[in-house]
Formats: C-alpha cells, structure tokens, sequence
C-alpha cells in the first residue's frame, strides 16, 4: 500500500498511456479505422474492392479517383450502382471524408459488411499522388 501511495503518479501515468492506446478502438468502434490511401489501393487490388465517391455530380465531375463509381450521398440506398455481391469492401470517398463515414455507416446497414471510409476523402487521395481524373 505504500507503494501505491509514494508512487501514485507512475500509477497514473501508467492509466494515462494505457487509455491513449485503447482511445482510437473505443472512438472507431465497430467502424474500423479509416482507411489510409495505401490500405485502399490494396483493398481495390487485393480484395477487389469498389470505389464509391459519394460526392454530388458537380464535385465528382470536377475531380475524383480513377475509377470511383459516383452515387451521391443522397441516393445511395438501392442504388444501381452499388455491388450486388455485399460481401465485397467498399471503399467510401467525398472531398473531405464526412459524407464518406455517415454513408458507411448507412450502407453498413443494409448489408454491406465491408463498407469504410477513405481517411482524409479525395485530400489524401490527392496527397498521396494517386491519380485522379475530370468527367468532361
């Protein structure tokens, strides 16, 4: 007991570290993570996983992945466009990446197991020096 007493702010430190370890779990819950540039590119190559640009006609046209199918965020339930086969992972991307996480979650539930999100939206894309090309 004196230990802990004498030596209480290693005992926090310790608790301190250890919650900064567990915090992006916790904050990420069952969404996984998201996906750096490379992690997509992987799972595009890998898996064959689709691109989903979930940006409006007017930003899609004026920039996105090679590739990228575009379903605005606003249509994407039952969209033609979306895979059939649900087990398949979906790589989500808007400009930033905030529209790309709310439609994961909701393609989430309606079965697509596999849908994430592209960290950073089309920015990383970008900074990572992936291509990206304009719809004419």
């Amino acid at each position: 007991m004196n230990f802990l007493i004498e030596n209480w702010f290693l005992i926090v430190a310790a608790l301190v570290s250890g919650g900064m370890l567990v915090w992006p779990l916790i904050v990420s819950g069952s969404q996984g993570a998201a996906l750096t540039p490379a992690q997509a590119v992987q799972l595009v190559n890998r898996e064959k996983g689709v691109l989903i640009d979930v940006s409006e006609p007017e930003e899609y046209a004026k920039g996105h992945a090679v590739g990228a199918r575009n379903i605005p965020f606003g249509q994407i339930e039952g969209h033609k466009q979306l895979p059939s086969n649900k087990s398949l992972p979906l790589v989500l991307l808007c400009p930033t990446g905030a529209r790309a996480g709310r439609a994961a979650g909701m393609l989430r539930k309606l079965g697509y197991e596999k849908a994430q999100v592209l960290g950073g939206g089309l920015k990383a894309w970008r900074d990572a020096n992936l291509p990206v090309e304009k719809s004419a």
